[in-house]
């Protein structure tokens, strides 16, 4: 993989690829690509593993509440963002990327819709991770479709901004200890309809976490609080989610063989 900035490779020819990929991207093309990729779960995930076959540097942003924010929770232990900045600027020598982290605590989809310029487009990012519903699900049944219309404007606005935006869903709970949220489902469910409908990327934690840890109490190692937040070793495991649906896991890399039983 050629290192960002190497000698070699014109500034014009790289941003005419980046504006192709973009556009290609943006409009949910599927046409074959000169560059060799693994089998990546949409189009929108590919036009990201393509990015990162690309000198240019990419910024990433990660937003979103709590769990994104990283704080507390992790017990100074680093948070999904923090590793996947190490397996992206380290691992992977992309050294003139940067990766930001604009999550809240306490932040829904909402909040996020209103705070957007702050949040995501000042840094002008190529890709952006949106995860939020923890805290929007507290409001249950009433409060779904405000949520599906916030996160259907969010995916528009960065699209206005050629942003690719990447939607997740939140970690499994642990629901006899999170009673506030058991609408959660309901909301995971429609950011997968959202996904779906606005033909965008999506990593589906919860999903990964119900397949790994199917029996009742399992993921509790993964939760610092026995409740919603994830641990330093849920966090590790949000991060190979995101290195799988990139096609950047390396079992080999240190980021990729952390432990997370």
């Amino acid at each position: 993989m050629p290192v960002p900035g190497s000698p070699g490779v014109p500034p014009s020819t790289v941003k005419r690829r980046r504006r192709w990929l973009l556009n290609r991207a943006a409009t949910g093309s599927t046409e074959s690509s000169p560059i060799s990729e693994p089998a990546l779960s949409c189009p929108l995930l590919a036009a990201i593993h393509r990015l990162l076959q690309d000198a240019a540097p990419i910024t990433w942003v990660f937003t979103g509440d709590s769990i994104t924010h990283g704080a507390l929770y992790t017990e100074a232990q680093r948070s999904y963002p923090e590793h996947f900045s190490e397996r992206v600027r380290w691992e992977l020598r992309r050294f003139q990327d940067v990766v930001i982290n604009t999550g809240v605590c306490n932040e829904r989809a909402e909040g996020l819709l209103a705070a957007l310029d702050a949040r995501i487009l000042r840094f002008r990012p190529e890709v952006a991770f949106i995860l939020i519903g923890m805290n929007d699900c507290i409001a249950g049944v009433r409060g779904r479709e405000s949520f599906r219309k916030s996160l259907t404007s969010i995916v528009e606005r960065l699209r206005e901004h050629q942003v690719l935006p990447v939607l997740q869903t939140p970690n499994l709970i642990y629901t006899p200890n999170a009673s506030s949220r058991t609408d959660l489902p309901a909301y995971i469910q429609i950011i997968r309809e959202v996904a779906v409908q606005m033909e965008t990327a999506l990593i589906d934690h919860w999903n990964d976490w119900c397949q790994a840890r199917p029996e009742v109490g399992a993921i509790l190692p993964w939760l610092q609080d026995e409740s919603i937040h994830p641990n330093g070793i849920g966090h590790r495991v949000m991060t190979h989610s995101i290195c799988r649906a990139l096609g950047v896991f390396d079992p080999h890399s240190l980021t990729c063989s952390l432990a997370t039983s």
